[in-house]
């Protein structure tokens, strides 16, 4: 698939967001990055802003009205609409924006349950040295508690300030291929899920996830 290039993969699209309401915010470069470094690999994107997704605190009475604020069903509409998401996510005291999280929440109220058993990748770009990879780990939390299949690898670009290129690219080149490879391999777990979900080698064991025969054990 990554060698094959984007004439021999299978249909897939992506979400692609940054978990940050900042015109000029460096998790939106990255997602940009991100968007653009699908396509170039074959799949489609759904670009979307914060702003589409961001709510009022979450509160059961308005819940209990019916009263489900328009930037959760825009979320819940476009997880639906993909294959996958991506997340580009800053860091905010060592954990993840708490707009993030109250959008999460408001959509995990839905039934379906809209994350459950959706492929997801968690990126981060951060002026700091950890790179914003200590919120990445705090969002893995209510996502995988949700069902969702977070691939493992993530990415974290640090000092994200002096980072990229006047191109856009990651002025590291071994950033840059690191990223390009966990983008490709993301891919290509998203598409072997949709299109070749007997091709699983090993026991996954996923929140959420129903156990029936496709997706248990392989022997």
């Amino acid at each position: 698939m990554a060698d094959g290039g984007p004439e021999q993969r299978e249909d897939v699209s992506f979400l692609v967001f940054a978990a940050s309401l900042r015109a000029a915010s460096l998790n939106g470069r990255l997602a940009e990055l991100a968007a653009q470094t699908i396509e170039r690999n074959g799949g489609h994107v759904r670009r979307a802003e914060m702003r589409e997704f961001d709510t009022p605190s979450y509160d059961q009475d308005l819940q209990d009205e019916g009263e489900i604020p328009p930037g959760a069903v825009a979320l819940r509409d476009c997880i639906e609409r993909c294959d996958a998401f991506v997340i580009c996510s800053p860091e905010y005291n060592a954990s993840m924006p708490g707009m993030l999280k109250n959008t999460i929440d408001w959509v995990s109220r839905f039934a379906p349950q809209p994350f459950n058993e959706v492929d997801g990748l968690l990126m981060s770009a951060s002026p700091s040295m950890v790179g914003g990879n200590r919120g990445l780990w705090a969002l893995r939390v209510p996502l995988e508690h949700l069902g969702a299949h977070l691939y493992p690898n993530m990415f974290s670009l640090a000092q994200a300030g002096d980072a990229f290129t006047d191109e856009q690219t990651i002025a590291d080149e071994q950033l840059q291929a690191r990223f390009d490879a966990t983008i490709v391999g993301f891919m290509d777990t998203v598409e072997a899920r949709k299109h070749y979900p007997c091709a699983k080698r090993a026991w996954y064991e996923y929140l959420g996830e129903r156990l029936v025969p496709a997706t248990a054990r392989a022997e």
